[in-house]
């Protein structure tokens, strides 16, 4: 019985993405923590969301701390490997995660109606719905029992850290092994503030920021507003590549609060000298979402408005609609796409253009790309990390200068002429402060801490820092770094 509780990874040791963690409670019964897909760059030889590389002979239920593909990608080669228990997450999660694993499923494995909605289907009844901050029995035996806890982590709607406490006959005390997830960083305008856990015997942290810090995210609104005035001070469009979830949502957040005081600006400003940017009305700027995903997880968003956070619902008590406001424009079929983005290619009419996908790899946003990046009227806002080698992380190397990138398969080289710009402040994940303070705030200390989901740099930095810290605290924990 000393062998247990005990944990494999079978996923995000040696890289960023494809997070799944196996928590063995005895030698017949085990928790998956996370089923995630190995992603771009970090997937090895052979990874996709078709097939497994472990037996999952005695897993009693999937516990999913958030929606993104690198920790549920692999959902469907766990159902296909015949597993039959619960799927169980957040409240939030269990809305949004047959939007994300539908998308995937008809992009990765299937478009054909009929198996597409059998999926979900069989998704939606493994479903568990669990509410946050309450202790949920997931076995209950004679010699076991075994209890998990949601715990909000401030990376997206519904993202939870997981603590799972373990009681043993004959042991005294419960065994509390806590996985973190990702834990969002601090001052997202829409999500409530992670809090560290009361207690952990094992904690399974993740580190993907583990090495930096993030620049000051109280000021980002007001560096998108500077961006958004100076681009359009040429009347152009401005391209803001973006993931369907989380990124989308935050962005069109900000954006509804800057028209909004615009336009009271405006409506004020009726004497006196004319500032260049009047010329633009900022009751009238249209902002594009062209991201059919994006709008269902929009949709869904809003549906879910009562685990915003308290400055969010004020806003939607004071009449305003943070994510559907008015001068919001849904584009739905690629037919209604191609002809905005040939409207705003041969006009002069200013636009806010938020598209799939956020590296510039494939998606909507190719076409607008393809369209705009050789006029100097149009601007590029980049707001998420763009890996080495895509087409994102070319044409953010073309910041204040001009060259060339190939979008697609199509092998034709594209000339940016267009504006570039990148704002920082817009991560969803903790920086080494938030991991530290996560790790270091419980009221009793972890006696044992994993890094994964990191690369080995980050790991090993954050590492450091942990043990210096909590050297300074008094506390002897063990630290271990996965490869």
């Amino acid at each position: 019985m000393s062998l247990f509780p005990h944990i494999t990874h079978h996923g995000a040791t040696r890289r960023v993405t494809g997070s799944c963690h196996q928590l063995h409670l005895d030698a017949h019964s085990s928790l998956l923590i996370d089923c995630g897909l190995e992603q771009r760059a970090d997937a090895p030889a052979g990874a996709d969301a078709t097939h497994l590389d472990f037996d999952i002979s005695g897993v009693e239920a999937l516990v999913v701390t958030h929606v993104h593909l690198d920790h549920v990608g692999r959902i469907s080669a766990l159902l296909a490997a015949g597993y039959r228990g619960p799927i169980i997450c957040s409240e939030p999660s269990a809305r949004l995660l047959p939007l994300v694993l539908e998308d995937a499923y008809r992009l990765g494995i299937s478009s054909e109606p009929d198996q597409v909605a059998r999926y979900i289907d069989h998704i939606k009844q493994r479903i568990v719905a669990l509410a946050f901050e309450t202790w949920h029995a997931l076995i209950e035996r004679e010699d076991l029992v075994c209890r998990i806890r949601l715990q909000r982590a401030g990376h997206l709607l519904g993202s939870a850290y997981v603590e799972c406490d373990i009681h043993y006959v004959g042991r005294p005390d419960s065994h509390r092994v806590v996985f973190s997830g990702d834990l969002g960083a601090t001052n997202n305008p829409l999500l409530r503030d992670v809090r560290p856990p009361e207690r952990a015997d094992i904690l399974i942290l993740e580190s993907t920021y583990g090495d930096r810090l993030h620049g000051d995210r109280s000021d980002r609104q007001q560096r998108l507003e500077d961006v958004i005035d100076r681009a359009l001070e040429d009347k152009g469009t401005i391209l803001i590549p973006a993931f369907s979830l989380g990124r989308t949502q935050e962005l069109l957040y900000e954006i509804e609060d800057i028209l909004f005081r615009k336009s009271l600006l405006q409506v004020e400003a009726c004497v006196g000298p004319v500032d260049p940017l009047q010329v633009i009305d900022w009751s009238e700027l249209p902002v594009i979402l062209d991201s059919p995903l994006a709008q269902r997880i929009t949709a869904a968003y809003q549906e879910l408005h009562q685990y915003w956070n308290v400055e969010a619902r004020q806003r939607l008590s004071q009449g305003r609609a943070p994510l559907n406001f008015r001068q919001l424009i849904s584009i739905e079929s690629h037919a209604q796409h191609q002809k905005v983005v040939n409207y705003l290619k041969s006009t002069g009419r200013p636009a806010i253009v938020i598209a799939g996908n956020g590296m510039c790899s494939s998606g909507r946003i190719v076409n607008y790309l393809k369209a705009m990046l050789g006029d100097p009227r149009h601007e590029v806002i980049f707001v998420g990390y763009q890996a080495k080698g895509t087409p994102g992380a070319v044409i953010q190397a073309c910041e204040a200068a001009e060259g060339f990138v190939k979008i697609d398969l199509d092998g034709r080289m594209y000339e940016v002429r267009a504006k570039v710009a990148t704002l920082s402040g817009y991560s969803g994940h903790a920086d080494q402060a938030g991991l530290v303070a996560f790790a270091t705030g419980m009221k009793q200390p972890a006696r044992n801490v994993r890094l994964v989901h990191g690369e080995y740099r980050s790991k090993r930095t954050l590492a450091a820092e942990l043990k210096r810290r909590y050297a300074e605290l008094g506390h002897a924990v063990e630290i271990e770094v996965s490869q």
